[in-house]
């Protein structure tokens, strides 16, 4: 039920729903899958009987295999049914009727396709085709906006030195104890092991919990205190790379804010001179990294102070968590409103926000429910003033001091 105070006046009805998600839970990456191989082999060649947890992990089966590159696992899918039924559930009005046009648009990568499918059957067979194949169209300049942007890209994608915070933690005294815990308890030669190994095997734990609901004898190397610990070390590069860390990293999103308030407006429009909503459903599926950096434009999770490497403890009730934010099959909604019964005229179009199905506070008002006008107010200068051609533009001096960011 909705929290006090967030409830829509009786006579609001649902106009648009625009939902940006990440695909659901997926296989780890091709490079994740080698370096798992290589400290797998490494346990193999040792003599591990004086080592319970070496030999646990000796004679655990190596089952992921290169080809299987961050494809969506059947929990991915079943992830998106899921998430499908229950936004139906919560807007019957918008999703019950197959006459409804739902747009559905994902990024050109395997899982975020198969996500969309699998959204799609979620609906069941008033919404689908009556197959598997789904029209799904694909659409990279808004679902991966951070590819077509030369300045992200090569200043902080392919530039090592943006993420020195990054590295200056994997080398620091928090990583430091966690790579000595980890070598001791697979009787390994600390030198053998660096932050990336320790990361990968950290990363399995999760995987075989994400994937099969198992917890992986990955996980015995590891205490919560160590789990903090490569919490912060992934957050810092998501922060860097994709949140607050330099400005073009949530700058390179606004076309994808700005064309969320275009087909808002366009609802708006279409509703005041009485047409039917011409696209009441719009499901656009990309990833993590398409939805951190529009959640920074818009001001979202943001801490007092930088997530760096020398600030650990400082940080330990921060905002910024990507594994909360976005975690397998997060999940962004704007719904936009028309209301009877209302005051002013100001009043008749509204807006709620939900993120992972959770109502979301304004930053003006602090309300989950605002009026569309004064949104569109609050964020006036993102509309009028972030180019993606200008903000992407490489500079035409050479920048190579990361704080020139």
């Amino acid at each position: 039920p909705p929290a006090a105070g967030s409830r829509l006046p009786a006579a609001c009805a649902p106009l648009q729903l625009r939902a940006l998600l990440r695909h659901g839970t997926r296989y780890p990456t091709a490079g994740q899958i080698r370096r798992l191989g290589q400290l797998h082999a490494r346990l193999l060649r040792r003599p591990a009987a004086a080592c319970p947890a070496a030999a646990d992990l000796a004679a655990w089966q190596m089952w992921y295999e290169e080809s299987l590159d961050g494809r969506l696992a059947p929990q991915g899918r079943r992830d998106m049914e899921h998430l499908a039924r229950r936004l139906a559930a919560r807007f019957p009005a918008l999703f019950a009727a197959a006459r409804r046009r739902l747009v559905l648009a994902s990024s050109s990568k395997h899982r975020c396709l198969q996500s969309g499918a699998a959204f799609r059957r979620g609906l069941g067979p008033s919404l689908s085709l009556g197959t598997d194949e789904v029209e799904v169209e694909v659409n990279d300049a808004l679902m991966r906006f951070f590819d077509h942007c030369a300045k992200f890209v090569a200043l902080v994608e392919e530039n090592d030195a943006a993420m020195c915070q990054v590295d200056a933690f994997k080398e620091g005294p928090e990583m430091r104890k966690v790579l000595e815990k980890v070598a001791s308890a697979l009787c390994l030669p600390v030198e053998e092991l660096n932050a990336d190994l320790v990361q990968v095997a950290f990363l399995t734990c999760s995987y075989e919990l994400a994937i099969k609901n198992v917890t992986s004898p990955w996980c015995s190397l590891f205490s919560e205190e160590d789990a903090k610990v490569l919490e912060y070390l992934n957050d810092l590069k998501q922060y860097w790379k994709r949140g607050y860390g330099y400005d073009i990293n949530s700058r390179s999103s606004c076309i994808l804010f700005q064309d969320i308030f275009q087909h808002l407006d366009k609802a708006v429009e279409e509703s005041k001179s009485s047409k039917p909503i011409s696209s009441p459903l719009i499901v656009q599926v990309g990833h993590a990294e398409t939805l951190q950096p529009l959640l920074a434009l818009m001001g979202f999770f943001k801490d007092d102070e930088p997530l760096k490497a020398n600030n650990y403890v400082r940080q330990t009730h921060r905002k910024f968590r990507s594994g909360r934010i976005v975690p397998y099959a997060a999940n962004l909604v704007f719904v936009l409103y028309h209301c009877d019964q209302v005051k002013t005229s100001k009043e008749e179009y509204q807006v709620q926000m939900l993120l992972n199905e959770k109502l979301m506070s304004f930053h003006h008002s602090n309300e989950t429910i605002s009026t569309y006008s004064d949104l569109k107010d609050y964020y006036k200068d993102i509309l009028e003033n972030c180019h993606f051609k200008e903000e992407c533009e490489l500079p035409k001096v050479n920048i190579t001091a990361v704080d020139e960011l």
